[in-house]
């Protein structure tokens, strides 16, 4: 079950004006599911992405990374579940584009301006016959109000949706800031989860939106890890369709700037860690804290050391201080001149390690009593310098083999 996460309420997802979406059944893997999801974007909206650092990448994010490059508009997004068209060659490629232009032809616009993205299993041909046949339905079906019934469109092994809303005053006007994400396993995003949509209706300078969406992924996505594995098809896309009626925000440092970012960011991280709440037989909610560090690399090298070690994430399902884990993690982190015998751990409020050696205070009934909640901070303390990062992560359970163990059947 998820670690204190519930579906979102409807009522709570704002509509964003320029926005539309459209969900149906396309019978991409299984019958009788919604398994189509077309986003329709307004003309004039700008969109900018971030996708996965994993060469062996899916067609559709050969084909947005395409289409974004272009110099059209791009107009809608069309996102199938149940099949990842990875690992394809040159047949998925072919069938990513036919997508593209049959729901282009659809709407009146050009191929190159629709985004194409797909999840599921790899390697295996993607029905694109069966999604061209299904695109008019989920056109039809198109509503401003829909962003739930989307991110439940979008998900694989998620136990529930994933979305997120919320709405700041920016000169003067109400903009709007809505978005969906979904992943469970194989996240180990090196830019963003394996699906995010986020849109604005504020009016973004277009030089500044590839900034905003890798800030956001930066301090959100690239900060959480269930499994250690970068997906095939990792993609986090930002919209803005600019009918907010504010004056365009032209610079990240100014206060109109601050404000959508930070507006941006919060949406983006809650995303990103109802996905680790989600995790697949996670049990747990782990904030993993590492401070005083020379530089924000280092300090995540350690964090993501500790969150993607299997040793410790089977402690922490065990409800087992076995504590001495989390130093090796930062031990063999890859920072060449660590001295171990300056740093300190915390386990929640419990003390644990002072000056690389076990606290002579330290309990370990009380490691066991932080072990045994469902939301669990590790924070180690470098004392190298000002720096820090923060990484989520979630325990590794028996029912994470089970479910990839069967995940084609």
């Amino acid at each position: 079950m998820p670690v204190n996460l519930s579906a979102p309420n409807p009522a709570d997802l704002h509509p964003v004006a320029g926005v539309e979406l459209g969900i149906t059944m396309a019978g991409v893997r299984k019958a009788n599911r919604r398994d189509l999801l077309v986003v329709k974007l307004a003309p004039g909206a700008s969109v900018a992405g971030v996708f996965t650092q994993n060469r062996f990448c899916a067609a559709p994010v050969q084909v947005c990374r395409e289409h974004l490059g272009g110099e059209q508009g791009i107009r809608a997004i069309v996102v199938n579940t149940g099949n990842a068209n990875a690992g394809t060659g040159a047949d998925g490629l072919a069938r990513a584009r036919s997508t593209c232009a049959a729901l282009g032809a659809l709407m009146g616009v050009a191929a190159e301006q629709v985004l194409p993205f797909s999840t599921g299993v790899i390697m295996e041909t993607l029905p694109s016959e069966r999604i061209e046949a299904a695109l008019p339905a989920a056109l039809a079906d198109a509503k401003a109000d829909q962003w739930a019934m989307a991110a439940q469109a979008i998900m694989t092994t998620d136990t529930l949706p994933k979305a997120a809303s919320r709405q700041v005053q920016i000169g003067g006007r109400t903009v709007t800031i809505t978005g969906i994400s979904k992943g469970a396993g194989m996240i180990r995003p090196n830019m963003a989860t394996m699906l995010g949509f986020i849109a604005t209706d504020a009016a973004v300078a277009p030089h500044l939106m590839q900034e905003l969406v890798r800030e956001a992924a930066d301090r959100s996505f690239n900060r959480i890890t269930i499994d250690g594995d970068t997906s095939t098809n990792d993609s986090f896309v930002l919209i803005a369709t600019h009918q907010a009626g504010n004056a365009p925000v032209a610079q990240a440092e100014s206060s109109d700037g601050a404000l959508l970012r930070e507006a941006l960011i919060a949406v983006a991280q809650q995303l990103a860690q109802a996905i680790v709440r989600d995790g697949e037989g996670a049990t747990k909610f782990i904030t993993v804290r590492v401070d005083g560090g020379r530089t924000k690399e280092e300090c995540r090298q350690a964090a993501y050391a500790i969150a993607h070690s299997p040793l410790v994430k089977t402690a922490f399902f065990a409800s087992d201080p076995n504590l001495g884990r989390i130093l090796a993690a930062v031990g063999y982190a890859g920072i060449a001149d660590l001295d171990q015998s300056t740093i300190d751990m915390f386990l929640d409020d419990v003390h644990v390690v002072h000056q690389g050696g076990r606290r002579p205070e330290y309990r370990e009934e009380d490691g066991a009593r932080v072990m045994k909640q469902s939301e669990i901070t590790v924070r180690i303390d470098l004392h190298r310098g000002k720096a820090h990062a923060t990484v989520w992560t979630c325990d590794l359970s028996y029912d994470y083999v089970k479910i990839n163990a069967d995940y084609r059947s």
